[in-house]
């Protein structure tokens, strides 16, 4: 993704406007992760095709459309708002569950490449290698440590804040500055690059439908731009200077990407490629040509701390999102439960379950590399259903609430959301059929199997928001619940000469009386 972990870019308010650099930084910390590197690696000089397709189908359209719909719906809710005013609650609430537990479905990912990076600082490679591909060392690593973050986050704000600093730098800025001017220097140097370097490498073969299929995990990359959207208002004329920065920062990612990709196809041949090792095998192999092989276990240790560090803090990031929209109708009262910090405990342990049995995949299917695959797969797959809702809605409020005050707006009209918006639903809408079909370069066991876990649970999880939501009652809602009604829910009531209370709960949407139903 960028993964879910580098989405730690959410900065504190600053009294003077934010410049073109600055916000074109944030957005590339923001997304920047070199956990799926070696995936992309596979496909050598072609992986430059799939990055930029990601970019113009994927990375700017959520920046844009983002933009717009955090500065016109500014109230609480996030994407639970904007698909809530496009398409009512029902939606709304799909949308939002599915961010929270697609960051659960990512956690054992993240920490399987933490837990792989750990196994890296002995002295002896090959002995290494092995450890990292035991699946009950896996295991034991990603329970241990994801519970320790849980109680971390139990402490509140301020105690995980000070684990998780400076993990987005030492974890990943520092190592891709490293392994891009190493890998780079090994090609200068006169080394066999394990790629073929030539302009007809560069677009793929698309009479091997399998080439296809992995890439599709590419877009989930780029995933987390929407983060910073939120800061559209605070920057210094958004309307010309928001496109130029995003700009920037989609060069500057997909530049990191590009080349931090090539950097570990010159040095790992195409077969030896490992999904969860690679990265490490890479630097190793580096370090010994640099003759520094002491940075080895240093580096794994590194990559180690930018991982911990961001899954300390996205914890309980979307879980608080969660509680609002729980406070607000959506949940039982048990699970709005917060401790003394403001925490979403129960929430919280939920989500601590959920990650432990997923995990638990890791010692039933056939290797550490397929439960891998399939845990990626589905955050991708869970993801993109937030974003086909979130690109749907954008170009539906066109209509829908065209008066709408929008500090940032697509430019070109009705025809430039349609342009950007449509770009980024079709792109989105065709990694998410890719994400279902088992790549050949892994092995996961029966490949009926594959499809059937993902399918299996991607409709559980799709159908579970629906029977919540139909088991909703009116006295879920907390007293103390601030979510303002939906746009459509108070020009109803106004109608009607009546305000709903803060935080009631929303009629569905076949009932309300919307702009767009009007019409």
């Amino acid at each position: 993704m960028t993964d879910p972990l580098n989405k730690q870019a959410a900065s504190p308010p600053s009294i003077k406007k934010l410049g073109i650099g600055t916000v074109a930084i944030m957005n590339i910390v923001a997304v920047v992760s070199l956990r799926g590197l070696p995936a992309e690696a596979e496909y050598g000089l072609s992986s430059i095709f799939y990055y930029l397709f990601a970019a113009v189908f994927f990375l700017v359209p959520v920046s844009l459309v983002a933009a717009e719909l955090a500065t016109g719906w500014s109230e609480k809710g996030g994407i639970f708002r904007w698909v809530g005013e496009a398409f009512g609650p029902k939606l709304a609430f799909l949308a939002m569950f599915m961010l929270w537990i697609e960051v659960t479905v990512w956690f054992p990912t993240a920490l399987t490449f933490g837990a792989v990076s750990l196994a890296f600082i002995g002295p002896d490679q090959r002995w290494d290698e092995a450890l990292s591909a035991n699946k009950y060392f896996i295991l034991c690593i990603v329970l241990g440590i994801y519970w320790l973050a849980t109680f971390i986050a139990f402490r509140g704000v301020a105690t995980f804040a000070k684990v998780s600093k400076w993990g987005g730098i030492i974890g990943t800025i520092v190592p891709a500055i490293i392994i891009i001017v190493l890998g780079f220097s090994y090609l200068f140097g006169g080394n066999t690059p394990q790629i073929k370097l030539s302009m007809d490498e560069v677009i793929p073969d698309f009479t091997n439908f399998d080439n296809v299929v992995l890439a599709a995990s590419i877009f989930l990359f780029y995933a987390g731009m929407e983060m910073n959207a939120i800061h559209v208002s605070e920057v210094e004329n958004p309307k010309r200077n928001y496109p130029i920065a995003i700009m920037l920062s989609a060069i500057g990612t997909v530049l990191i990407f590009v080349l931090g990709t090539l950097a570990i196809a010159f040095v790992i041949p195409q077969a030896d490629i490992n999904l969860t090792q690679s990265l490490l095998v890479a630097y190793d192999d580096m370090f010994k040509w640099a003759g520094l092989e002491w940075l080895g276990p240093v580096i794994a240790v590194a990559l180690a701390v930018g991982v911990l560090a961001g899954v300390v803090t996205w914890v309980a990031g979307p879980s608080s999102g969660l509680l609002v929209v729980a406070k607000a109708g959506y949940l039982p009262r048990w699970w709005q439960h917060t401790n003394k910090n403001g925490m979403a405990t129960h929430v919280l342990l939920v989500q601590a379950v959920l990650v432990s049995l997923l995990s638990v995949l890791f010692v039933v299917l056939p290797s550490v590399q397929a439960v891998y695959q399939i845990l990626s797969q589905l955050t991708v797959i869970l993801y993109l259903i937030m974003y086909l809702l979130m690109f749907a809605a954008a170009i539906y409020l066109r209509y829908s609430q065209p008066t709408r005050a929008r500090p940032y707006r697509i430019p070109g009209g009705a025809a430039g959301m349609w342009i950007v918006g449509g770009a980024g639903f079709i792109g989105s809408l065709l990694a998410f059929l890719f994400s279902f079909i088992p790549p050949s370069q892994i092995s996961v066991g029966s490949p009926s199997m594959y499809v059937g876990i993902l399918i299996g649970l991607t409709l559980f999880f799709c159908a579970l928001p629906f029977f919540i939501y139909w088991m909703r009652k009116p006295a879920w809602r907390a007293p103390d619940s601030d979510f303002a009604p939906f746009t459509w829910q108070a020009a109803a009531a106004g109608a009607s000469g009546s305000i709903p209370p803060m935080g009631a709960v929303a009629a569905p949407p076949a009932s309300r009386q919307s702009p767009a139903s009007k019409s």
